[in-house]
């Protein structure tokens, strides 16, 4: 008989809103502070995050104080040169005080409510370090790396493995026990990356 294995509790994580791009899509604006349905994309972000952890933390690069105001601790990458979502991955782990930690983009302000308990469900049913998202089908898979959840205990892999000059979120992974979780949602996981896409979804 398997081993049972208690579920992972919201005590148990951290969640981290990553903001520490350039922006450059959106013409290098901070994406987070951009305003939808009257306030900005990271508070949406937070507002949908902390029910489902035991606290959240923000990675940022820039307007950090603007980002403290939301009353939770924001800490820039560590790795220097906007190093990309494995940075602020790398300064989320290293400030995360759980045994996990679930990440989302602050462009997202629509992730779903049970983003952690479905994660966190998988992530233990498979005994893997990394659990991420994956929308679409089968033929056309969406996978949506950023949205994941892991084990605190995956970030000497991931320090080596930025050390070395790396840089993917997808190859790194592909070095851990991961494994993908299926969402049928996919609006839920959309992410504003233009002033376009974020004025046709605010009117919706």
């Amino acid at each position: 008989m398997a081993e049972h294995q208690p579920h992972i509790t919201p005590a148990q994580i951290t969640g981290l809103i990553l903001a520490g791009g350039r922006g450059t899509r959106m013409g290098t604006v901070d994406k987070g502070l951009q305003a939808f349905r009257g306030q900005p994309m990271v508070q949406h972000a937070l507002a949908r995050l902390a029910p489902q952890v035991d606290r959240v933390i923000i990675n940022a690069n820039q307007n950090l104080e603007r980002y403290e105001e939301f009353g939770i601790p924001v800490w820039p990458d560590q790795i220097t040169g906007y190093a990309g979502p494995l940075a602020g991955l790398h300064a989320g782990l290293s400030h995360c005080e759980t045994d996990y930690l679930l990440t989302v983009p602050c462009d997202a302000p629509l992730l779903p409510d049970n983003l952690a308990l479905k994660l966190g469900n998988a992530l233990q049913a498979d005994y893997a370090e990394i659990a991420m998202v994956v929308t679409g089908d089968e033929k056309n898979p969406e996978h949506q790396p950023v949205f994941c959840l892991m084990k605190k205990s995956v970030l000497p892999s991931l320090s080596n493995y930025l050390q070395q000059g790396g840089r993917k979120v997808d190859a790194w992974a592909a070095m851990q026990k991961y494994i993908t979780v299926y969402f049928a949602d996919a609006a839920a996981f959309t992410n504003i990356n233009t002033k376009e896409q974020l004025q046709q979804l605010d009117i919706n």
